[in-house]
Parts: C-alpha cells; sequence; structure tokens
C-alpha cells in the first residue's frame, strides 16, 4: 500500500518547513498536526526516540493516518547531557511554564560560565 498522507507529528514551524518539501517529491501529502487536532503528545520519554514515538504514535492514534515524528535536543558534554530530552523545555518563568529557544541557551550557557572552550562540546 502506497502512503499518500501522513501526519507530521510536531507543532514546530521550521521543522515542517524543511519536510514537507522532502516528502512532497514523493507525492505524500504532509499535514501538520495543528491542521487536525489541537492536542499535544506528552512527551516524557527518558531519551529523544521514545519522546518521537509517543508523539508519533499519539498524532496516528488522533487521525487514523500514518505520522512522522521526531525529537530532537542539545546534549552538552560538561553538563553530562542535559538539557537533552528536556532541551525546549530547560528554562522556565517564575511559573514554572517553559521559555523560548533564547531563554534555554542563555540557561545552558549560564551553567557553563567559567568552563574552558575545550569543554563546551555539544
Amino acid at each position: 500500500m502506497h502512503v499518500k498522507r501522513i501526519v507530521l507529528a510536531t507543532g514546530n514551524p521550521h521543522k515542517i518547513a524543511e519536510i514537507d518539501p522532502i516528502l512532497k517529491q514523493y507525492g505524500i501529502d504532509a499535514m501538520p498536526q495543528k491542521r487536525c487536532f489541537k492536542d499535544e503528545a506528552v512527551e516524557d520519554g527518558v531519551s529523544f526516540l521514545e519522546n518521537a514515538l509517543i508523539k508519533a504514535r499519539f498524532a496516528s492514534e488522533k487521525t487514523g493516518l500514518p505520522a512522522l515524528a521526531d525529537d530532537s535536543g542539545l546534549e552538552v558534554k560538561a553538563l553530562s547531557g542535559r538539557p537533552g530530552v528536556l532541551s525546549a523545555r530547560y528554562a522556565e518563568d517564575g511559573a514554572g511554564k517553559p521559555v523560548d529557544d533564547e531563554h534555554n541557551l542563555l540557561k545552558v550557557l549560564d551553567e557553563m560560565k567559567g568552563l574552558p572552550w575545550s569543554e563546551r562540546q555539544a
């Protein structure tokens, strides 16, 4: 069976813009999940693979269509792999809510203060 339509299990517009043209070359209509439903999967896996599976399964269950998902993040050697799967939610505002990428990056840089450049591998 040839898949003609799938759900992109992401709310990230940059990922959608990157993946959609690739799939179109193969005749696959990739619909962003926000076009299908409002809910978001709870990414509570302990690895990038587990979170990608959680998102893909969630989107597929919601739509009845095959789904494509990924999970990514920044693993900093000097921080014992942090922020890892928490990269998008690493920094929080005063109320404990996630903030934007810039604040997440600033938190990582703050935690690496004083480390030599040679130890700031990610």
